[in-house]
């Protein structure tokens, strides 16, 4: 018997060492699960593709009244018109020459304006992407400030609260017009419209990235409370650390993973905020685009626009998910055995 429990216990010993041997690495796990991402990602773009091409099927109207607009209608302009736009070919056709269009980027033409959509889009995007830019770095400023500032301080977090809940249940367009009223009107600090210079992007920016920063501050301060209360937490103050070293180095990681979740999901909104802000402050964009491609039953730019949104929260969602491996050790770890078991 104690020869048999022997050979049972190197048997075990040797099939837990190889199971281990046969663990990938921590650069594969991590590539692996790269892989997959992407892979997800190139799914729900393809769904965003499809849902696009639906989309134009199932609107009311007839494309070619469209596009005749006030011109006289006969069949022979009928006729050249789907012949132009291959709208007389079946639709499987049409979609995999849509399909293979998008992925080239390539979203055909205007209806209104008779010129590419890359070309519309490309020349909107700057002024926007500028917009959303500034507005996450406005949000992600007030966040770590306020969260770090008031974490723990029952008086600072009591005024923080008003503050913020303000902010979140201020509308957009309300605030932009007092910010608007104040800075421009009254004391003439900012510019009242446009996208000349950096100051025109201040009162936008904030416009649009305050409420975001007052949401994520809110989970951002939880965490970062919950972080301060873990044992490390102690350890650290053991070393002579400051109390502003302890938030901002230590703590601020471990609460970093809620309030990145949060900030990945409202990153991806911020397009369909800039569609009000543009209006209100009368900046270029793909805001203004779009609402003037709907009043005018422009198809292709709406949906070209639709499709840049669905590219936008794919790689927003795809960097938030890398990033959690990069805040958090501990998901290596367990992607490693995931994939080894």
């Amino acid at each position: 018997m104690d020869s048999v429990g022997a050979t049972l216990e190197v048997t075990a010993r040797e099939r837990v060492e190889a199971r281990t041997d046969a663990r990938p690495g921590p650069r594969r796990a991590t590539a692996v699960r790269i892989l997959i991402r992407l892979l997800s990602a190139l799914g729900v773009l393809w769904g965003a593709v499809t849902l696009a091409f639906i989309s134009v099927r199932l609107a009311p109207g007839d494309t070619v009244d469209v596009l005749l607009g006030e011109q006289q209608r006969t069949p022979e302009i009928e006729a050249a018109i789907r012949a132009e736009w291959g709208l007389d070919s079946p639709v499987i056709v049409q979609y995999l020459r849509y399909l293979g269009d998008s992925a080239r980027g390539d979203f055909g033409r205007s209806y209104i304006l008779q010129r590419p959509v890359s070309e519309i889009i490309a020349s909107q995007a700057g002024p926007t992407a500028a917009l959303t830019v500034a507005a996450l770095a406005v949000a992600l400023v007030f966040a770590v400030v306020v969260a770090t500032t008031t974490a723990r301080r029952r008086r600072s977090r009591a005024i923080a609260n008003t503050v913020e809940l303000t902010l979140v249940s201020t509308p957009p367009f309300w605030l932009g017009i007092v910010l608007l009223s104040v800075s421009s009107f009254t004391l003439k600090i900012f510019p009242v419209a446009g996208n000349k210079g950096p100051e025109a992007l201040v009162l936008p920016a904030l416009t649009l990235g305050l409420p975001l920063g007052a949401v994520v501050s809110q989970v951002l301060r939880d965490g970062l409370e919950r972080a301060l209360d873990e044992p490390f937490a102690l350890t650290v103050k053991s070393w002579s650390v400051s109390e502003t070293a302890l938030r901002l180095r230590h703590g601020l990681r471990h609460a970093a993973l809620p309030a990145v979740t949060l900030t990945g999901w409202l990153v991806g909104g911020l397009l369909g905020g800039a569609v009000i802000i543009e209006e209100v402050f009368g900046r270029p964009g793909l805001g203004r685009a779009t609402v003037d491609a709907v009043l005018a039953q422009d198809l292709p730019v709406v949906l070209a626009v639709a499709i840049l949104s669905a590219l936008v929260y794919v790689v927003i969602s795809t960097v938030v998910d890398l990033l959690y491996l990069w805040l958090d050790p501990r998901l290596r770890t367990a992607a490693r055995q995931g994939r080894a078991r």
